[in-house]
């Protein structure tokens, strides 16, 4: 998810019209999404009590079944029938619902997750619902992977995202640095304390890389949040101005990842 919203803007979870966006091309989304490193699946199963999980804002799966291969017996619930079905097709049980008015019907899990999806959750009510359905001893954790381009190109999509918008300055911060998606993961962090359920909060950092051809960023790129819903002309712009500056740079380029978790633990007091 590389566009962060601009100061004072709206909070996220709030812009139900771009949260409810990326089930447009759920294909694409699958296709071309990356996972999470095995360093990350293999923390979360050996922090949590037990093996079933309950994966928020599941999207179509591509997390989830990381958590079944390790093991773990999960559940989804993502907001976008789209998406939950898309996740069916791959084999994971979803549910249609916000979190935040999920019912759990009395079931009790050993971990709540949620990979590159709390953003759209109200932290402090998400955090408040992942208490009432973990188990004692219970982990909460959210994760994203923090995608950061080479500075030149970087800088050059930049330019193109404030040429083909120039009146959505949000955008004009396409792939900062991980230093940029600080207050999404504070965010996270300050609603789980203010839930008043964990303990601490805590962070983990895993990195890993990926080499992209222009033509697997670009099928990429209408994923992002809230890009379905620019006009096909503007796309369109914005894909070739893409395409045009990943060429520059020789037609491929390496992308560092970093993945982050934010968890925190059931407090049993």
């Amino acid at each position: 998810m590389p566009t962060l919203p601009s100061s004072g803007a709206e909070p996220r979870h709030s812009r139900r019209d771009a949260a409810g966006s990326f089930g447009a091309d759920a294909e694409r989304y699958e296709r071309t999404r990356p996972g999470y490193p095995d360093a990350l699946i293999a923390a979360i199963t050996a922090a949590a009590p037990g093996t079933d999980l309950l994966d928020v804002g599941c999207g179509t799966g591509i997390a989830a079944r990381q958590f079944q291969a390790a093991g773990c017996r999960v559940l989804g619930v993502d907001a976008d029938p789209r998406m939950a079905a898309a996740a069916g097709r791959g084999g994971l049980q979803a549910e249609v619902s916000s979190f935040e008015t999920w019912d759990p019907a009395g079931r009790s899990f050993d971990a709540v997750v949620a990979g590159q999806s709390w953003h759209w959750v109200d932290p402090v009510a998400g955090a408040a619902r992942a208490a009432r359905v973990l188990r004692p001893g219970g982990l909460l954790a959210l994760f994203w992977n923090v995608a950061c381009l080479p500075p030149d190109l970087a800088e050059a999509v930049r330019s193109v995202y404030a040429r083909v918008l120039p009146d959505s300055p949000a955008y004009r911060r396409a792939m900062p640095a991980l230093d940029g998606y600080a207050p999404i993961f504070d965010t996270a962090a300050d609603g789980i304390r203010q839930s008043g359920a964990f303990a601490e909060p805590r962070q983990w950092r895993y990195d890993w890389q990926r080499t992209y051809t222009c033509d697997e960023w670009l099928d990429q790129v209408p994923t992002f949040g809230g890009h379905s819903l620019f006009p096909p002309a503007t796309l369109a712009a914005l894909l070739e101005g893409i395409g045009e500056a990943v060429d520059a740079v020789g037609g491929a380029f390496t992308v560092d990842y970093a993945a982050i978790v934010v968890a925190a633990t059931l407090d049993p007091a």
